[in-house]
């Protein structure tokens, strides 16, 4: 069994001196900042799948419209609560959750399409669930070992976004 390296007594003292730091301690290892950086464009990401999906669900109409209308609800509810756990991610590292309406579309990974055909409406959310899909990934692989709980975060993330991808894409063979 490997001995316990850390020196409690310094670890309580430096714990004391640098209180301000919240959960940000000498073991992260990663650019708190970069990451920070990063968490707001996920965030700004999650907020126009969110209003995509929201516009998706008033807009479906057609045959499979109420189905479909229902489901792209569903799946706006889960990303925002996605951009809530991003949110509170960023403020636990110390920074602030970026919802300026003026560059939120401009920080996003993906795009707001609307339409008014179903079949369009569900390939744009496909593409955007893609997006997401690579986007989180490449995140997941940089984040590495240096900050485990915001590589959980976004793996969490990640596997929902997957269920819609797969949920569009059923969507889209029915269609």
């Amino acid at each position: 069994m490997a001995e316990f390296l850390t020196d409690v007594e310094e670890l309580r003292a430096k714990a004391r001196r640098e209180m301000s730091k919240g959960p940000v301690t000498e073991a992260y290892g990663a650019d708190v900042r970069r990451v920070i950086d990063v968490l707001n464009v996920a965030l700004a990401t999650e907020v126009v799948c969110t209003l995509r999906y929201r516009q998706h669900h008033f807009a479906a109409k057609g045959l499979d419209g109420e189905t479909v209308a229902d489901e792209f609800l569903v799946h706006s509810n889960e990303e925002q609560e996605h951009s809530d756990k991003l949110a509170a991610r960023i403020a636990q590292l110390g920074g602030k959750p970026d919802y300026d309406p003026a560059t939120v579309a401009t920080r996003a990974h993906s795009e707001y399409e609307t339409s008014s055909d179903l079949t369009e409406m569900i390939r744009e959310n496909l593409v955007a669930e893609r997006i997401a899909i690579q986007s989180y990934t490449e995140i997941i692989n940089w984040l590495g070992s240096g900050d485990p709980t915001t590589r959980r975060v976004f793996e969490d993330i990640l596997s929902v976004e997957e269920e819609h991808a797969d949920d569009m894409l059923n969507l889209l063979d029915k269609s």
